[in-house]
């Protein structure tokens, strides 16, 4: 029998983990149709259309080989069948990789630094919020510095920005490995330069962010009042944008908000794409669910579950999956089937549902809100509204935010202004930090439900 024969069941090996590596769509349309034409233990010969074999020796390559490699070991080469020079090659590699080990050319890197690899393009679910953002998103990657550039990515907290630069860098990695991408927030630029400064290194830390083809940036919003930071920043943007590298920028809001930033840094966001991302509907929270359970493995007998959720979770996806977590958590830890009635003791515990006043009775108000906030915690009103950052006064002023946001009809910039003439930010700040506590924390959760009985039962 052919040697590359007996090889088929390590080929569907390989196959199923080029399937995880591209995704459903592009496997199907590119790397189904090849063939297994030549094994000599050594390289392994693939056969396609010969219209192109080319074409996907060039763009998918590299990734066929590692995964080739992870199946049958480090000195596999990978030719076509149908590209005599690449054969040639990779017949000449396998040689020279068996005589000397050493000089074994290493794999194209999986993934720059920090970046997760479960945050890929197959991974994010789109909806009618967030489809400008991936598309635009995918076209970046697809072909860095020539589709929008920079690329401006703004929503609040747990809405997919940081899934979709996370995507840039692995499309990147497992496509075009030879591209410099480098991920960073700006706390941790900050951090950086300010190190540099101190020991006297600049000028490697210029080299670091300015000597790469794509630079991805998340939470620009934190270069406000951070005037050499910011100075540093403008120039490194700079010095990209005119040698035609690309930038991604994630942002908890639009360029023209950022008023704690200079104008020509906030021109400059502004003279390329700038995308929003929506909170999901119901039906893209399910899909989120159904993703994120087949990701992990999670078995869901009854939809419904996904459905309850959905229904009670809707301000983003961190608070999303970090409830169908909770969920699991306690299937695992008390043995109780995941059903509806696990389901609703699970959230209810972590996401009180409000009850809001019915038609014709007395509807609660932010300061009846603050009030009963600063009693259940003793201390005065003035201090919840105020500057205060001590712990346990943040934490009555988080929840009566998140409260004030759910249990009245005032938009964002009111609810602020009501807490010391704070900004539409610091509102959805607050909620987010209020929504990650109480999935994780069960004091947290009751604080919440205390506050929420107390102030619901006096509108009865």
């Amino acid at each position: 029998m052919p040697e590359h024969l007996a090889l088929t069941p390590a080929w569907q090996d390989i196959k199923t983990k080029l399937r995880e590596a591209v995704g459903a769509s592009v496997f199907e349309i590119w790397i189904s149709p090849l063939e297994l034409s030549g094994w000599d233990g050594a390289v392994l010969t693939l056969k396609g259309d010969p219209g192109t074999d080319a074409w996907v020796a060039d763009r998918y390559g590299a990734i066929i080989e590692r995964c080739a490699r992870q199946v049958l070991g480090q000195n596999v080469n990978i030719a076509f069948s149908g590209d005599p020079a690449a054969a040639a090659h990779a017949s000449l590699a396998a040689a020279s990789s068996r005589r000397h080990p050493s000089a074994q050319q290493p794999l194209p890197a999986a993934a720059p630094e920090r970046i997760n690899p479960r945050h890929t393009f197959n991974q994010f679910v789109i909806g009618e919020g967030n489809r400008l953002a991936h598309a635009a998103a995918l076209a970046v990657a697809e072909a860095p510095g020539q589709a929008y550039n920079p690329l401006f990515l703004h929503a609040p907290p747990g809405l997919g920005k940081t899934h979709l630069l996370h995507a840039i860098a692995n499309y990147l990695a497992a496509f075009e490995p030879h591209t410099t991408v480098r991920y960073t927030t700006v706390e941790a630029f900050t951090n950086g330069f300010i190190a540099a400064l101190n020991g006297r290194a600049l000028d490697r830390f210029k080299a670091l962010y300015r000597d790469v083809d794509v630079l991805l940036i998340d939470d620009v919003q934190f270069l406000a009042s951070k005037a050499k930071t910011e100075e540093e920043f403008f120039h490194t943007f700079n010095a990209l944008y005119d040698s035609g590298r690309q930038l991604v920028l994630t942002c908890d809001r639009l360029p023209s908000q950022l008023t704690g930033i200079e104008r020509r840094l906030r021109d400059r966001f502004e003279s390329g794409l700038v995308a929003h991302l929506q909170a999901p509907d119901m039906r893209t929270r399910i899909t989120i669910l159904r993703k994120r359970a087949a990701l992990d493995n999670i078995s869901i007998q009854d939809e419904g579950v996904l459905e309850l959720i959905a229904e009670r979770v809707t301000d983003n996806i961190r608070s999303l999956e970090g409830a169908l977590i909770r969920v699991v958590a306690h299937h695992s830890l008390t043995g109780h089937q995941i059903d509806r009635a696990l389901t609703t003791t699970v959230l209810d515990a972590i996401r009180p549902q409000p009850s809001r006043p019915t038609p014709g009775t007395r509807q609660v108000s932010i300061a009846q809100i603050q009030q009963f906030a600063a009693n259940q915690f003793g201390i005065s009103r003035d201090d919840l509204v105020g500057a205060s950052r001590v712990a346990s006064i943040a934490w009555a002023r988080q929840l009566a935010i998140y409260l004030a946001r759910e249990l009245t009809d005032e938009p964002l910039q009111s609810i602020g202004q009501a807490f010391g003439g704070r900004n539409h930010a610091t509102v959805l700040h607050a909620c987010k930090r209020v929504s990650d506590r109480i999935v994780v924390n069960n004091d947290d959760a009751a604080a919440l439900r205390d506050l929420t009985d107390s102030i619901t039962s006096s509108q009865s």
